[in-house]
């Protein structure tokens, strides 16, 4: 699964063989659907955390699971609903960063070892699922492009977290790089 590097060498440089190049774009989640389970998995994913809440577990837990995952799915699933992408029965954050990397994708098709993917920091699809299909693909570099306009632990930080426990867990290592 290897190509030719595409560069000037002289003549009588040995091959250079280069992986693909794997860009996934990781946006912040969303929900399945804006059903009462949909919505607590989600909010239970999000709100657990240590990097968007930053309580100690031991004061925020019995808030998480005795009050707020119990109260916030149902209403958080109206406000959702009327939000909701209905031709693809799914959230616009999720059709939205579908079609950006789908745009980059048809960016790069002339480069036949850049691939283009896209997954979400909360929900479907994992990064850890994205960097599986990415690894499958052949590629042997991944950028991991959070798209968020700023740097911040609650956003970019718990991405790259999350892409580096990914990599805990699998055998094969890429050259890993970071936005």
């Amino acid at each position: 699964m290897t190509e030719q590097l595409a560069v000037s060498t002289p003549a009588n440089h040995p091959s250079v063989k280069s992986g693909k190049v794997g860009i996934l774009l990781v946006n912040l989640g969303t929900p399945d659907g804006t059903d009462y389970t949909s919505m607590r998995r989600y909010l239970k994913e999000f709100l657990t955390d240590r990097r968007v809440i930053e309580w100690s577990r031991l004061f925020w837990y019995p808030i998480l699971f005795g009050i707020v995952l119990n109260t916030r799915p149902g209403k958080v699933g109206k406000a959702y609903e009327t939000i909701w992408n209905k031709d693809l029965n799914e959230s616009y954050l999720r059709t939205y960063t579908r079609n950006q990397a789908k745009l980059m994708a048809e960016t790069f098709a002339g480069q036949p070892n850049v691939i283009v993917d896209w997954g979400m920091r909360y929900g479907q699809p994992s990064i850890a699922s994205r960097m599986e299909a990415l690894q499958k693909a052949g590629c042997e570099r991944i950028l991991v492009f959070p798209l968020y306009p700023q740097y911040a632990a609650a956003t970019t930080a718990t991405v790259n977290d999350k892409a580096f426990e990914a990599l805990l867990k699998m055998r094969w290592q890429p050259a890993l790089r970071t936005v």
